[in-house]
């Protein structure tokens, strides 16, 4: 066992879970922004010793390594190592949580400033980061699952972490409780994985799963089972419900839930358990009909949202879909390549956003907005980066990602493919709307709101900025060979999953070119479109969606799927509540509780008159007492 590996990957979890234990017994004693810097400091410590380790495996002198500490369960045949894999993917991983997530903490320490539980937001930020690295670095399902709860728990307490709202204590429930529904069919399918395996080991499993024919009833029904916990925690249809609810929390909570953590553990178990899915054709069409059709259904849904988190929410789903789409397609590479370059423009976007409701006193309706981009000019410059890198300009990162799922679409399915085009260009339109109503046009808040917008503070700023860079370069890991590239990125992930669709995209390069030609020919009308409609005839959103036209009207209230979940389980499970406890507790409980008190109270005054202070009595009781004894031991004898 390599001895450079173990320790780093000990070092890699301890920081951010030192960060949270510092933050958390010693919050009260730090002063200012010392909570901040100590956060922020575990996470860029973790971050650096991932980038040796990814050093160390473009370089050749490290390789995929299972790393095992020694048992952490051992009960009759259920032997569960306490083991970590560290290999291209788990790095991969790794890297976007603690590099975007240091960004995202150095921000917080400027948004977060002058909160009276400064010290508690960055301990819950920490144990988010430590919690999603136990995820990626596990060597087996059962670990995975600890860190996937432990992730759970985190976004519960940093979505109400402002708890005096009662708003954000429901949207934090609900995220919890969503997520455990997904959550129950990944523990029924971890049982059935070790029923039929005999283990919950990466390697074991993948080992055994090469004896078994593809279609097996078994393996199909463990792979929905695990997709049904990827659903909730990647809020696709129909679990989705959660996530734009979450943006109750802090904005950087929102950016560290959509960009570095939670919602790509679905992706990344998926992708992890490729062995699994390969075997099950079934799963994987299940897990491309969901992500089409999320992609699609949630675009449509940001076309009519007005505030400004609850857009980039539905687009966080939106894109989500994408990468299930990809999954679905066999492209696992292609999956977490998006997966990693939404990481950097979804970050911008978020913080983005931060920055805008940071300078406007809290404001987040796009309809009060207007005009920040002469007053915000950094922050207008690296939200406009970020709107191209997601709607899938070239040379913007998003592109890059964007094409290859295309591609693998049209060559595989040109329904999806049509469907795929037709997501992208909603998602266009929807952030150019966004773009353009908050930074065009003329002011319209509150005057005295206009009198005091100003840039955000550069400990805000310097994050966005390099977030930027990233969304403009970062596309450039992967590029295809169509333009002169190598595909580095699919290269570094190939040795890890079984499926090798990872390079060739199966079509020739004028195909190619045809295809994405009439994607970008599309998306400039779309950029346009959406140019005359807010800034040039300076339409506004109305302010009463009863207004708009029927159809316009159902898409603006979210198809009224909260209003059915409402209907058909909130509803139904409040009455039941309120009638059992009317009977069990108030009928039932009760009355039994304040029975045995009764007995005891009305047995109480007739034994106290035995105790009367008379001497008689108690010599008479004595030897009536003694008389009873004798003739029972006389007739036990």
């Amino acid at each position: 066992m390599n001895c450079i590996m173990e320790i780093i990957t000990v070092l890699i979890l301890f920081f951010p879970l030192a960060g949270f234990l510092v933050n958390s017994f010693a919050g009260k004693r730090l002063k200012g922004n010392l909570s901040g810097i100590i956060a922020s400091t575990s996470v860029l410590i973790s971050f650096v010793l991932v980038f040796v380790l990814f050093i160390r495996m473009l370089t050749g002198t490290g390789s995929s390594e299972t790393i095992s500490f020694g048992n952490w369960i051992n009960a009759g045949n259920l032997l569960v190592p306490f083991e970590f894999r560290i290999d291209p993917l788990s790095v991969t991983m790794m890297l976007i949580i603690t590099g975007v997530g240091f960004l995202i903490h150095v921000y917080s320490i400027g948004y977060m400033k002058g909160d009276e539980r400064i010290s508690v937001f960055f301990a819950n930020m920490n144990l988010f980061t430590f919690a999603m690295l136990l995820l990626v670095s596990a060597a087996n399902y059962l670990l995975l699952f600890a860190g996937w709860e432990g992730v759970g728990l985190c976004s519960y307490l940093l979505i109400g972490f402002w708890f005096k709202n009662d708003d954000n204590n429901y949207a934090a429930r609900k995220a919890f409780v969503m997520n455990r529904i997904g959550d129950l069919g990944f523990l029924l399918g971890l049982i059935l994985l070790f029923v039929q395996f005999g283990s919950f080991s990466y390697d074991v499993i993948s080992a055994k799963a090469v004896y078994i024919l593809p279609g097996n009833m078994l393996i199909t029904l463990i792979s929905l089972l695990l997709l049904a916990g990827a659903i909730g925690k990647s809020a696709q249809i129909p679990l989705y419900t959660w996530l734009p609810d979450a943006m109750a929390g802090p904005t950087p909570v929102s950016a560290l839930i959509h960009a570095a953590t939670m919602v790509t553990a679905g992706i990344y178990m998926i992708a992890r358990s490729d062995f699994l899915f390969i075997l099950s054709p079934l799963a994987l069409i299940v897990v491309l009909i969901i992500g089409t059709f999320t992609a699609i259904f949630a675009a449509s849904i940001g076309l009519f949202q007005n505030d400004i988190k609850k857009i980039l929410a539905y687009s966080t789903v939106s894109q989500l879909g994408f990468m299930f789409m990809a999954l679905g397609l066999g492209a696992f590479s292609t999956s977490v390549f998006h997966l990693t370059v939404h990481a950097f423009f979804k970050a911008l976007l978020f913080l983005g956003a931060g920055s805008v409701i940071h300078s406007l006193h809290g404001e987040q309706d796009i309809r009060k907005m207007g005009g920040l981009k002469k007053m915000m000019p950094v922050t207008f410059l690296v939200f406009l980066a970020a709107t191209l890198a997601i709607s899938g300009i070239p040379p913007f990162s998003g592109f890059f990602s964007k094409d290859e799922i295309l591609t693998r679409a049209f060559h595989q399915n040109p329904a999806i493919w049509v469907a795929a085009v037709g997501g992208a260009l909603i998602t266009c339109f929807y952030m150019f709307r966004l773009l353009y109503l908050t930074f065009y046009g003329n002011f319209r808040g509150k005057e005295h709101v206009r009198s005091e917008i100003h840039e955000s503070p550069w400990i805000m700023l310097v994050p966005l900025i390099f977030l930027a860079l990233f969304s403009v370069a970062g596309g450039l890991i992967n590029i295809p060979e169509l333009f002169g590239g190598n595909v580095l990125f699919s290269k570094f992930l190939q040795p890890v999953f079984i499926n090798k669709q990872t390079i060739d995209n199966h079509l020739d390069k004028y195909s190619e070119i045809l295809i994405m030609s009439i994607s970008l020919i599309a998306l400039v009308l779309i950029i346009y479109l959406a140019y005359r409609e807010y800034v040039q005839k300076q339409r506004i959103p109305v302010n009463d969606i009863n207004t708009l036209p029927f159809f316009k009207r159902i898409i603006a209230r979210k198809y009224y799927i909260d209003e059915l979940y409402e209907l058909l389980f909130e509803i139904p499970f409040r009455w039941l509540s309120e009638k059992l406890f009317a009977i069990a507790e108030l009928k039932v409980i009760d009355n039994a509780v304040e029975s045995i008190g009764r007995i005891s109270l009305l047995s109480g005054r007739y034994i106290n008159r035995i105790q009367n202070g008379n001497i008689r009595l108690y010599l008479f009781a004595m030897v009536a007492g003694i008389i009873i004894i004798f003739f029972i031991n006389l007739i036990a004898f």
